[in-house]
């Protein structure tokens, strides 16, 4: 398609509008990236997302799409001929929303409470995120992505959260890798893509980040 503009309202640390960045890098689609202020939240932002009042939001010539799953659901329409993100199959398209779905609810809210809480609540919080990422290791299995031979869906998902892992594993001292290596394998074979690896935040960045926010919410040991 020629002469679209395509924009998208962001905020570098946010793993939701990471997901939108790299689908976008992945299908080469050219994109106008405008940083948002997250306490203060702008007209544009206001006016595009009256609603939720949140990132990310992608403006596709004029008209905004709410919602990273949304998003990524509808580049993959609107771009299909190129990196395709979702399978060609209702089943597997099916299994593909459920551990994206889980990505965002579980994943999501359990890494955020490993620098929000402390002592025997961290603890228990840890656990139950390793729990969760050895399922979804189990669901990666042996393949060299979620999607198969290809990046896709679940990859794009997942991606932008793992970027936290580093700061997680600072703030709660203890290791991804030992108990979910093919996990942390798939991460860095995918940091090894240009579209990934230009479209996430550097893993110390994101820990300076969060010891930021450990501050700013009072939850220092």
């Amino acid at each position: 398609m020629e002469n679209e503009e395509v924009v998208l309202l962001s905020f570098w640390a946010c793993t939701f509008a990471g997901k939108v960045r790299v689908a976008l890098a992945e299908k080469g689609i050219e994109y106008k990236s405008m940083e948002q202020d997250m306490v203060t939240k702008g007209d544009l932002l206001l006016k595009m997302n009256p609603v939720h009042k949140k990132i990310p939001v992608l403006i596709h010539n004029g008209k905004p799409i709410c919602e990273s799953q949304i998003i990524l659901q509808y580049i993959d329409e609107i771009w299909p001929h190129k990196s395709p993100l979702l399978p060609l199959d209702p089943h597997q398209r099916a299994v593909a929303r459920f551990w994206a779905d889980f990505i965002d609810t579980k994943i999501c809210e359990l890494g955020k409470k490993i620098w929000k809480t402390k002592g025997e609540e961290k603890e228990a919080v840890k656990k139950e995120f390793m729990e969760s990422l050895k399922l979804l290791e189990g669901e990666l299995g042996d393949k060299p992505y979620f999607g198969g031979e290809n990046l896709g869906y679940v990859d794009v998902s997942l991606l932008p959260f793992s970027c936290w892992f580093y700061a997680q594993e600072k703030v709660g001292d203890f290791s991804i890798e030992t108990d979910c290596p093919k996990l942390i394998a798939w991460t860095t074979r995918c940091m090894e893509k240009d579209s990934v690896s230009r479209s996430l935040p550097d893993q110390q960045k994101i820990y300076r980040f969060v010891l930021g926010l450990r501050k700013l919410f009072g939850v220092e040991e």
